[in-house]
């Protein structure tokens, strides 16, 4: 059984993945719906002003040190090997720096940075947020799943 700090780090692991997966889950739910039911205009002025409030210092503590600590746990089993749940860490931390931080780094922010350099209430901006609300909701989907499947491979590795 995995003990010690070691425990400790991947109990914080379990809890960072799991409460970003229900951040993305809430967006993939609902959020991104209600959004899409707005006129254009109103569904881009709204996400406009959810990407800049997102980038708290609390949001981004959560995120990228989740990230941080994943790596930390990647790096600390390819260093200790530990005998017991190994392939669960290695997993989970996979899972969340490359299917959550690292979709959220190639998919996410580039539509984002698009989003954001659009005049909300023209032709141009409704044109781009129906391709916006379908390709950044699926890419979405896939941060959650990640997310998700990290912290129950590291809920795994405690078993």
């Amino acid at each position: 059984m995995i003990d010690g700090p070691y425990f400790v780090l991947t109990v914080l692991g379990l809890l960072g993945t799991a409460i970003v997966a229900g951040v993305f889950c809430g967006f993939s739910t609902f959020v991104m719906r209600g959004l899409a039911s707005l006129p254009p205009a109103q569904g881009v002025a709204a996400m406009q002003a959810i990407n800049v409030s997102a980038l708290t210092p609390a949001f981004m503590l959560l995120f990228t040190g989740t990230a941080v600590l994943c790596a930390v746990l990647a790096v600390v089993t390819f260093v200790l090997w530990p005998g017991e749940g190994r392939v669960e860490l290695l997993l989970g931390s996979a899972l969340y720096l490359f299917g959550s931080f690292g979709v959220t780094m190639v998919a996410n922010v580039p539509r984002n940075e698009t989003l954001a350099k659009l005049d909300a209430g023209t032709r141009e901006a409704a044109t781009y947020w129906r391709e916006y609300v379908s390709q950044w909701t699926t890419w979405n989907h896939v941060r959650t799943a990640a997310s998700a499947a990290a912290a129950l491979s590291y809920l795994l590795a405690l078993a």
